[in-house]
């Protein structure tokens, strides 16, 4: 079933939760060891991100260094045909521009047409970790809206091979991304907010944001969409923050904001337990919030932290 049939067919406020596929060599069982007890809430989807290669460099035994990439997680397509096939639950695919090309991309819908996965989150992915800024691959996407805008040619039966004619139409449903306190590389939250407009417009069926902690940016990016004309279901992404090292990490790497009486009450801890715990308690409470905002699903970032999301969603629901 597709997000947006799961929204529209939701009496209440639905919950979902977000995996990272296992570092290579770890087994499926390490994916049902993370989400066994969390399938207790019924999620209606599970999303699967998805990781590039990097670049390595190893050395050989005449001193030279081989270049070689590696992908340290793979599996995305392979572990959502899992979960759906051993807990009947969809998954969402994340699809990124960042180490695909255009026909790369193309035949990885196809398999996961084949498999009945007809979700798909669109991203554009994060720079490779020995690049200052986002290359795309030879023949690939630059921005998010472009691969839009190649599963939309898809879903209207428009392949790369132009001979293909009455080709089959795979129907998927395409979230994007969205940020409340907007993307770091754009100038301004009015600009980000006109280029989400323009991948709703390219085909997009909801926005999935970026973490954050401060509901009340939530609650005006959903406002700022809404006067902008978007109209698709906005659903907040939730994490949790379980060490002090967040504090600095997390601004650092998604660029987001920790409000003052967060970051002070972590800061007056000694132990991560204690941390953990008042992580817990924020979280749960900006859940009940966004609850009663009326948001159609609470998106948890697992990573790695199943324990937590139980105990904070054992309190919402």
């Amino acid at each position: 079933m597709k997000v947006t049939d799961h929204i529209a067919q939701a009496k209440d406020t639905l919950v979902s939760f977000e995996i990272l596929p296992p570092l290579k060599g770890k087994t499926i069982n390490s994916i049902y060891e993370h989400l066994d007890p969390l399938m207790e809430f019924k999620p209606s989807f599970i999303n699967v991100t998805y990781h590039r290669s990097e670049t390595m460099f190893k050395k050989k035994a005449d001193g030279s260094f081989d270049k070689v990439e590696v992908r340290k997680r793979p599996g995305t397509v392979a572990i959502c045909a899992a979960i759906m096939n051993h807990y009947k639950t969809d998954a969402v695919p994340h699809l990124i521009c960042g180490g695909f090309s255009k026909r790369e991309t193309e035949d990885a819908l196809i398999d996961l047409n084949f498999l009945g996965i007809n979700n798909v989150l669109a991203l554009r992915g994060d720079a490779a970790k020995n690049e200052a800024h986002f290359e795309p691959e030879a023949d690939g996407h630059n921005y998010a809206i472009d691969l839009i805008k190649q599963v939309m040619n898809l879903k209207n039966g428009i392949y790369l091979e132009e001979d293909i004619k009455n080709g089959g139409k795979p129907d998927f449903c395409i979230g994007t991304a969205g940020y409340p306190e907007k993307h770091f590389e754009a100038p301004n939250l009015q600009t980000d907010l006109i280029r989400l407009k323009e991948k709703v417009d390219a085909g997009a069926d909801y926005i999935m944001t970026q973490m954050f902690f401060d509901n009340q940016k939530f609650f005006q990016f959903v406002k700022d969409c809404k006067a902008m004309g978007i109209n698709v279901p906005i659903i907040p992404g939730l994490k949790p923050i379980t060490n002090k090292k967040q504090l600095s990490i997390l601004p650092k790497i998604f660029h987001v904001d920790i409000p003052s009486d967060l970051s002070n009450a972590i800061l007056k801890t000694k132990t991560d337990e204690e941390v953990e715990k008042i992580g817990t308690e924020w979280l749960i409470q900006q859940s009940k919030e966004l609850k009663k905002f009326g948001v159609p699903v609470l998106h948890y970032y697992t990573l790695g932290k199943p324990k937590v999301i139980y105990n904070v969603v054992k309190e919402v629901l």
